[in-house]
């Protein structure tokens, strides 16, 4: 969910891939919060880390973990890299309501460009 909200803001200014630490099937409850923001998700296949590195490496320079197991993988495949990871502790999403807004507030916050005089 939060790769695709952040296509969504921002396009193909940058390149964006999303990884989990097991293998699991696309969630229909994401697919229907998105579906109400115009985001499309049936076509997504969620995939492992091994998987993403298998087929485009992990030449990412950021890479955002959700969960303590996500981010612990993250530094393990990453200690040879120039990668940087960072950690933004998120629930589950499938036993807390409510989030939506926080997540959206904290990817403008990471990744949206500041305006100009608000340095």
């Amino acid at each position: 969910m939060a790769a695709a909200l952040l296509r969504q803001m921002l396009g193909g200014s940058l390149y964006v891939g999303s990884a989990g630490v097991r293998k699991g099937d696309l969630d229909a409850f994401a697919v229907a919060v998105m579906d109400e923001l115009g985001i499309d998700l049936r076509g997504h296949r969620p995939i492992t880390f091994e998987e993403i590195d298998d087929l485009d490496g992990l030449n990412f320079d950021l890479i955002v973990t959700l969960s303590p197991e996500a981010h612990h993988k993250a530094l393990e495949l990453t200690r040879t890299l120039a990668s940087d990871v960072e950690y933004w502790p998120t629930p589950d999403p499938t036993v807390i309501e409510g989030r939506r807004e926080q997540l959206l507030k904290r990817i403008r916050a990471r990744f949206l460009p500041s305006a100009p005089g608000n340095e």
